[in-house]
This record gives structure tokens, sequence and C-alpha cells, in this order.
């Protein structure tokens, strides 16, 4: 291998020799370099001198593969392709001289899949491992699982630029035999934090999109950066959209370049932005300029302190990407890139008192993230819940349980979880799986030249601006974004060398926008979407999510939709579509497949039992129609759901009828079981029981204001507790004067009798119900029929209360008897006679 040129004051340099010795040794060791020591480009050129055989370095970004296999070729004075060449999505540069090969993660693991003894490579770098992206984890563990089981001679070093090492460590090494770990000194100058929060009255977005306001604010720390500091300066951002909004605000600054740097970009515009220039330079970026890359001349970085991260919302069968604010170790990271040449300045668009609340690391995508791609990688390689592999961290079951439903459905794996031969050839693709589905099986709906575009659109995400699927397909044929157009033109050609069938013609009359439709629905065919009404702009998904077009969209007004994107709207359940294609309901109802089914159905609705037979599409009800002979349990369990929803209301609660369940209700809290619960929850849970005979005929509401109350809550008791029932709870009580007068058990807890004072005389002792548990509250009434007294204790009351009410109300009512001693006089209804 040609020697390197000579390259001083890179820390990394000074451990390589232990990092060498740590894999010859060991076989497995990590390296922990922060961002500028040259861990990526020295550690590979020290490796292939060290060792024969192959060294492949995976890095989690394209962008920083070709970066890092450019920089190493040149430090060999060579040529991309000859001694180091890189392989990512759609691009390879090697050659058979090539000995150290720079790769995606993606594509590492794809490399395992196929051959997992990784024959003629001596070693493999996993670069910025500590991103813990699905992808590089599932490497990792494959590549652990590989040596261990196939390559006891395969070298394994992790690379990471933060501290946190420990689980890498006793991953790569084994249980009580961690790999070693190896720390370069930082080789960053001082960096200066400059605290630059918006105002309070500026918020930061939605949880997707950034606010306006936000994106103000930064323009104008950029805008202080330059004028209160030299150099260039590093703009970090969450996404594209946000760097075209910057970008747009900074326009006009006099002899100030203003350079994008993400992902989506052409390899050409990301070059300009990691050469140097003769002009003050503004660089605007994603999180790939984070680690592994070099901007060159930075002085200066303006961190926004967002990042947009991989979220899925299983509820909604949603996956996207959200916003969220950054750790703070990629708040450090990112801090650092303005260290590298000499002191710099960090710019944080957050306050300072709310730094250290921030999560201390980035959260792992495993956790986050939709795992269908993650659980076809599973079963493919033979371990469909990855229990027996070396995971950093065990996936989420319901995430997980989700996924293997979606393989199910898709043909992917087979009832043990095991991969298919279609599961395999989906894998192939690289791409999701739904993605693949549409891949393999659109050929024979559109042809295989649409079905490829198709889908190499949607992989790729170069749909450009707007939602309308059919356009950005015709946009990107024209060529009117050149960059789009050519990642486009080399994700078709690498898709099309994974399909295994010979090329199928596209159907002679069938329209660009029902066979970009027609490819999406077979993706998605839980998002077929039909207007809520004629010309909105409103939608109602198969899977049973409100979707919503943004104002203005060309989509408007179509009556069904294929979406291909959507996203979660904020604060509310509704999603946001972003890229859909428009359909006639015909083709909707073809491609629906098994999500089309006609039922009959049964419900409480608006108050009242339908019966509707429908035809749907999922839970789109495409069209319905009375339903004439109800099924009578269905009927049944209608009327029993409406009840649970309105409530015991429905029925007519006459007088006898609540006093009949309060005195049940009375027996059941004295005596308990088995005497039957009267509340609302109990009578509801035991309807069928106690309405049943009603039930069974009635057809509507208005028939269960018709049932017979009393009747059926005697249905509650047994024969044994019905015979007590009067003799329990009494319906009522006879009193001395000979009356017999009703009980009011309205609080369960102390009935109460309303009796007139002078029919009590004689009484010694408090009446008492409940088989003599509970007294009776007596509430006593003058002859006027208003209450003078309560008591639950009548002899306390005739010898203390009774003398105060007889010296008030003697005079008041001369014709009623007021006995001095009213333990043995007379009880009476009726006045003394005048004489």
């Amino acid at each position: 291998m040609p020697a390197a040129r000579t390259i001083t004051g890179l820390p990394v340099a000074d451990v390589l020799p232990a990092v060498t010795a740590a894999l010859t040794e060991a076989g497995t060791a990590i390296l922990v370099a922060p961002p500028g020591t040259g861990k990526t480009t020295l550690t590979p050129l020290v490796l292939a001198e060290a060792f024969d055989g192959r060294i492949v370095i995976a890095q989690p970004r394209r962008i920083a593969a070709r970066a890092a296999a450019r920089r190493m070729a040149f430090l060999l004075g060579e040529e991309v392709g000859a001694t180091v060449g890189y392989a990512v999505r759609g691009e390879r540069r090697t050659s058979a001289a090539t000995r150290i090969e720079v790769v995606t993660t993606g594509l590492l693991l794809r490399r395992l899949q196929h051959d997992p003894e990784l024959p003629g490579t001596a070693a493999v770098l996993l670069d910025e491992c500590h991103e813990r992206q699905l992808d590089a984890d599932l490497a990792l563990a494959f590549a652990v699982e590989a040596r261990s089981a196939l390559r006891p001679d395969l070298r394994l070093l992790a690379m990471s630029a933060t501290a946190a090492a420990e689980p890498f460590a006793e991953l790569l090494g084994g249980p009580g035999r961690p790999a070693p770990v190896i720390t370069a000194r930082s080789a960053l100058h001082p960096v200066t934090s400059v605290w630059a929060p918006p105002p309070a009255s500026v918020r930061p977005g939605d949880g997707v999109r950034v606010a306006p306001g936000l994106l103000d604010h930064i323009a104008a720390t950029v805008r202080r950066a330059l004028h209160e500091q030299e150099g260039d300066v590093l703009v970090f951002l969450p996404g594209a959209g946000e760097i075209a909004g910057v970008r747009s605000r900074l326009s006009g600054l006099p002899d100030i370049a203003l350079l994008p740097l993400h992902g989506r970009q052409s390899g050409r515009e990301q070059d300009a932005a990691l050469r140097p220039s003769a002009h003050r330079r503004v660089v605007l970026a994603t999180a790939v300029a984070e680690t592994s890359l070099t901007v060159p001349g930075v002085r200066v970085v303006v961190d926004s302190g967002l990042a947009r991260v991989a979220r899925m919302d299983h509820g909604r069968g949603l996956g996207g990407l959200v916003t969220v604010p950054v750790s703070r170790a990629t708040a450090e990271q990112r801090a650092g890139r303005a260290g590298r040449e000499a002191p710099g300045h960090a710019y944080r668009c957050w306050p300072a008192a709310h730094h250290e609340r921030l999560a201390a690391q980035p959260e792992p995508e495993v956790a986050t993230a939709d795992l269908t791609g993650f659980a076809l990688h599973l079963a493919c390689w033979g371990d469909p819940d990855g229990s027996n592999l070396p995971l950093l961290d065990a996936p989420p079951p319901t995430a997980m349980r989700l996924a293997r439903a979606s393989l199910t459905t898709l043909g992917a794996v087979d009832e043990t979880g095991r991969a298919t031969a279609r599961g395999r050839a989906m894998a192939a693709t690289g791409t999701h799986p739904r993605l693949a589905r549409a891949l393999l099986d659109g050929a024979a709906e559109v042809g295989t030249d649409r079905a490829v575009e198709i889908v190499a659109l949607l992989s790729e995400e170069v749909s450009g601006r707007g939602d309308d699927l059919a356009a950005a397909w015709r946009a990107l044929r024209a060529g009117s974004d050149p960059a789009a157009t050519a990642r486009w033109r080399a994700e078709i050609r690498r898709l099309r060398a994974t399909l295994p069938a010979a090329p199928r013609p596209s159907p002679a009359g069938l329209p660009d926008d029902l066979a970009a439709a027609l490819v999406v629905a077979l993706a998605h065919p839980e998002r077929l979407a039909r207007a809520r009404q004629p010309g909105g702009a409103t939608y109602l998904m198969a899977g049973g999510t409100a979707a919503d077009l943004t104002p203005g969209s060309a989509l408007t007004g179509a009556g069904w939709l294929a979406v291909a994107v959507a996203d979660r709207a904020p604060g509310g359940r509704s999603a946001r579509i972003r890229l859909a294609a428009a359909l006639d309901e015909a083709t909707a109802l073809t491609v629906a497949g098994a999500m089309r089914h006609t039922v009959a159905q049964v419900d409480w609705v608006d108050g009242d039992v339908r019966a509707r037979t429908s035809t749907r599409v999922g839970a789109i009800v495409v069209d319905e129609h009375p339903l004439t002979r109800p099924d009578r349990a269905a009927i049944t369990a209608a009327l029993l759901r409406g009840l649970e929803q309105e409530g015991l209301g429905l029925l007519d609660w006459t007088p006898a009828a609540r006093a009949l369940r309060e005195r049940l209700a009375f027996c059941h809290r004295v005596l308990g079981d088995p005497w039957p619960g009267m509340d609302d929850d109990a009578l509801l849970a035991a309807a069928p029981q106690w309405l049943g005979p009603e039930l069974s005929r009635a057809r509507r509401r208005a028939d269960l204001g018709r049932v017979d109350v009393p009747t059926a809550l005697r249905r509650l008791l047994p024969w044994q507790l019905a015979a007590r029932l009067d003799e329990v709870a009494p319906e009522r009580i006879a009193v001395p004067s000979g009356s017999r007068i009703r009980l009011d058990y309205a609080d369960p807890a102390a009935p109460v009798l309303a009796v007139k004072l002078q029919e009590t005389f004689g009484w010694r002792t408090t009446p008492r119900v409940g088989d003599g548990r509970v007294p009776v509250v007596l509430h006593l009434l003058s002859p006027a029929g208003r209450p003078v007294a309560v008591t639950g204790d009548l002899p306390s009351f005739w010898r203390t209360g009774y003398p105060q009410v007889r010296g008030e109300l003697r005079g008041r009512y001369p014709r009623h008897p007021w006995p001095a001693d009213p333990g043995t006089a007379a009880p009476t209804r009726r006045t003394t006679p005048r004489r």
C-alpha cells in the first residue's frame, strides 16, 4: 500500500499503535476520539498496513462515506477507487486494488445478510456508533455474532466521538471480558459558548416544522455572529426546509457565500461546502456536519438546538420525522466544529438554563422508529425476535409485534416469523419492506419501468416541493431539479438491478396519476383516503386516521387519494398529507384488495339502534343501505351499548322503580352479597340478566322506555332474598297510631321515616331495619306537616328535645295533645274535640 502523506498534530496518531495491538490480541476494541482527532481517516490507513485483507469502514451517512474516502485517497496521493474506495446506495467507486472501502451502515448490513463471513475482509470499523441508528446497531450485532460463530479472525473496531463506551465494550468483548477501550485526547481548540435564546414570544414550532419566528431569530443570530467574529460560520438546522428558509432570510449579505449542506444534495454540491474558499462562507447544514466531516475555515457555529429524528406513531400507523431538542452530547459535538482549526465561538439558540435539562445522549432509534425493516432483517438472519442477538437495546415488544404483523400481511415472514423467499427478495431491494412490496408487485400493475421510477422517488424522498406525487414524478422526468433527478436516476438503476424477473411492459392507456396511485396503494393500502365532503381537503384513511391536505394543495377536491407520506398533525388526532396521488373510486376499490369488505352492522348510532349493510375499505364507508332483517342478538348488543353510552336514564324510572332500587341499594350496603349492587356500573354490568326478556323483544330506543323496571329489577333477587326483602327493608312501617308510613331509602346509610309527632306517642325505642342493624332516622312533623325535630334516638329526644318542642308548639296547636310524658301517652291522628 502507498505510504500516506505526513500528518502532524492529529491526536489519534498517538493511540493507533494501541488500537492495532488491541485488535491483534483481543480481536475487538473501542476507539473513543472526539471530532477532529483524525480517527475516521487515519485509523483505516494504519490498520490496512497492519493487517492483510480489506478494511471496511461503515459510516451512517453517504456524504460522510464519500468525504472520508476522498480524504484518505488524498493522503495517499491517489484517486478514489484505487487503494481507497467507497460504496453507497446507488454509487460505487472501487477496484481490484482497493484495500480500504468506506460504506454506509445499511450497505454493510446487506452484505452481512448476503454472506456473514465477509470473505476477504480483515477488519470492520463502525464509525460514529454512538449515534445509535437502527442500521448501525443491527450491523454491529450481526458482525459480533458472525465473528463469534464464523470468523474468529475478523477484527471489529467501534469508533465513537463520545465517552459512553462501556456498553460497546461489553457487547464486543462479551460478559465479564469487555473489549479494550482506547481514548484519544481532544484536538479541539477552546470554544466559547454564546447563549442566544430567542425572545419569549417566539415558539419553536409544531413538533414537525420549525416556526417562521424561530427561523427569523436564527438568521438574525447568524448576522450577529458574522459581525462579532472572524471566519466562516457553520449553522446547524434540522432539515433541508429550514436550510432553505434561513438561506432566503440571509440573501443579500455582501461578499458572503451561502452554501447548503444536507443529504439530498448531489456529491458535487456537497463538495462545494467541504472545500476552502477565498470568500467568507456561511454553511447551512443538517446533522450530516456533526461528525466525520471537516468543514474548513469554520470558526463560528450557530446551533438551532434542534434535530430531526425518526418517530413511529403506532396508534395511527404513521412513521416519519419529528423535530426535537438535541442532546447535550450532540450540542457539544456541534460546538466542537468551531474549534477544529483555531479557537472559536458557538452561538446556541436556547437559554443557558435549559441546557442541563437536555438529555445526556441521543435516544436510540430502536426505541422510537418504525421497526418493520429492522424486523425483516432479524427474520432473514434467522432470529425473528432478536432475543439471541447481542443488541445494545432490546426492541420494544409492542413495536416488534406490529412490525411482524405488517411483515406477515406482506408475505415476508411465515407463521414462525422466519423470512420467506419473498421476504428475502424484499430485503435484497434495500428499501423499506412496504416499498419493496410495491416494487415487486407493482411491475404487474403498472409495468416495471414505472414501478421502479415511483419507488425510487419514494425511497429517495426527492419529490421536491408540493404534495402531488404525479407532478413530482413528471418534474423529475423533465429534469427541472438536476441534482434531484440525478439521485433519482441513480436509485432507479440500483433498484432495477435488484429485480429478479424480466421487465414487464406498462399497460396501455394507464395514465401516470393512476400508475402512481396504484404503486402507493400497494405499499400503503391502509392509507387509501376518501374525501369526507365533495371538493374538500379533509380525508379519512382506510386505517381510521383523519388526514388533511395543506392549504392550497393541488390535490384539493380529489375524491380519493393514495397517501404516500403523512405525518402527525400537532395538537390533534389527524394527520397531514405530505405526498399523495389522486385516483378514482373504481380504481380505489380495485386496489383495496382484502381491505374491501361488506358487513352487516347493527349498532347504537346517534341515540338509537341503526341496522345497515355497508361496503367498506377499512374504516371508510363507501356505500350503505338499511338492513331489513337484522340479527336479533346484534340488536340486543346494540341496545346494551346504548345503555352503556347514554346511561340507565333510557329506562322509565317511575317513583315505584326508584323506591325499589333504593331499598335494594340499602340491603346491599348493610348486608352485602348476595344482595345485588344498585349503582349504575353494577346494573349495567348485570343488564343482560335483569333486562333480558325485555331486550329480547326490543328493537329501538322507544322500547327501552316501556320496560316495567320494578319487575325487571326483582329478577336480580334469588327467591330466598325476594322473600326477605320486606323484612329487611320494609316499604312501610307501622307507627303507634296505627298508620303505615312509607320509608325513604334515598340515603342507604340512613333510611328516613317522616311522621307526625302525635302519632309516635308511646314509642319508647327507635324503630330499626336491616335485620335490626340500622336505626331509622325519624323526621318528626308538626300537626301542619312541617319538620320540628330529626332524631335517630327517640328515648333521648323524649327526655331532652320534646319539652322544648312542646313549649313552642302547644300554644300554636291547642287542639292537639301535648302530654308531659309522651312515652306513656296514647298516640293519635286526630285533634282534641272543642269543649
